[in-house]
């Protein structure tokens, strides 16, 4: 899986890049469709910001975000919220096929 991680106006240490790359490599767990992620982290003046965009094969894309003031935090939540839309979207396919 291609998992590209991009900084916009701030500086992300090496323990969050390899926490973002290893949960990325996660979600193929839910669904093997998944070929790749793209992690956007921002900041602006008084907030962060985590964006994932996830490629699934012949499917849309998945996209979710989330916001707070720590990166581990927020990237656990943006996990979270992502495995839950990947595991529904799964589930639909393999529902929809019966």
């Amino acid at each position: 899986m291609r998992v590209q991680i991009t900084a916009r106006h701030c500086d992300l240490s090496d323990p969050v890049r390899e926490r973002a790359q290893e949960l990325s490599e996660k979600l193929t767990r839910f669904d093997p469709r998944v070929s790749g992620a793209d992690l956007i982290f921002e900041e602006e003046k008084r907030s962060k910001k985590v964006e994932a965009i996830l490629s699934l094969d012949r499917v849309d894309r998945i996209v979710a975000s989330a916001e707070g003031q720590e990166w581990m935090g927020m990237l656990d939540k943006l996990f979270d919220r992502l495995s839950r839309q990947v595991r529904r979207s799964r589930s639909q396919a393999v529902d929809h096929k019966a």
